[in-house]
């Protein structure tokens, strides 16, 4: 009897985890992850407005006071230089690998005053962009990314109805284009 239960027992434990090993993988499998919503959206290196419902990729948390644009990007033959600016309350960004491992986040009080201004690109086009010495690139925050495709997330925060066509303008005007190769 005691060798029934064990057996049972331990059956209904592997049960247990092999249905949480599936549902993590689930992702992975159904192309349902953040990088390919975000590539349905369009082409890459383009901000996509994403709305405020939640999608199954988990990428839009459904806050009211808070637009959101991504923008899907590959670094493997040129940086893509990541830019933003207008007037809202606050604004942050994430950058994140293919497989949704975040490589930087900010937001417009840890920026270079305020603006937002990131180069995504491997370690080689970093080090290259580096030793050029640009005065354009002073102020640029520079992102190594652990892989060649990536997508950007940036949040505009909207308190007040007043407020939606200032965070709805700095979105659209927000870019997310490859620079020359170094």
């Amino acid at each position: 009897m005691f060798k029934l239960l064990f057996a049972v027992a331990i059956g209904l434990i592997g049960a247990v985890f092999l249905h949480i090993i599936i549902i993590l993988a689930l992702p992975h499998f159904t192309g349902k992850d953040a990088f390919t919503r975000i590539t349905f959206e369009g082409p890459l290196n383009r901000f996509y407005s994403l709305g405020n419902q939640m999608d199954k990729a988990g990428l839009t948390i459904g806050d009211p006071f808070l637009k959101v644009a991504a923008c899907a990007f590959d670094v493997s033959e040129n940086p893509v230089r990541i830019t933003a600016s207008g007037a809202v309350p606050f604004w942050s960004i994430g950058v994140f690998d293919r497989n949704a491992n975040e490589s930087y986040s900010m937001n417009d009080s840890t920026s270079v005053e305020g603006k937002l201004d990131i180069i995504a690109a491997t370690s080689a086009q970093i080090a290259v962009l580096r030793a050029e010495q640009s005065d354009a690139l002073t102020q640029t925050i520079f992102v190594e990314m652990p892989t060649h495709k990536g997508y950007a997330v940036l949040r505009a925060m909207v308190p007040q109805d007043s407020f939606k066509p200032d965070a709805e303008a700095f979105l659209k005007g927000a870019s997310c284009k490859p620079i020359a190769n170094p």
